[in-house]
């Protein structure tokens, strides 16, 4: 008993290192199972007991990663207008 216990705990502290990465649970099940050979279904039901025993983190976990995947699009948004905008200049420059 103590063995499974002691694999639940690494378990645990496996996935709040991936949440320090940012990682979505569908993520973490990914990363878990090829760098750890941490069967994925062990990954997500460690993952929800903590959702249950957390779920204001969690709740503020998942807003935050929300937010920052919008901030992600706006900052790729404008990154491909600046792109066009020096693509542009660089025409106009070339023409001269």
């Amino acid at each position: 008993m103590e063995d499974s216990a002691s694999y639940v705990r690494m378990v645990h502290r496996l996935i709040e290192e991936c949440i320090l990465f940012n990682l979505s649970m569908e993520e973490c099940m990914e990363a878990l199972s090829k760098h750890a050979n941490i069967i994925p279904v062990i990954t997500s039901t460690v993952w929800k007991e903590l959702e249950k025993e957390n779920k204001e983190f969690f709740e503020a976990y998942a807003k935050s990663r929300a937010e920052r995947a919008a901030t992600d699009q706006i900052l790729a948004g404008i990154q491909r207008m600046l792109s066009h905008v020096n693509s542009d200049v660089s025409k106009t420059q070339s023409l001269d």
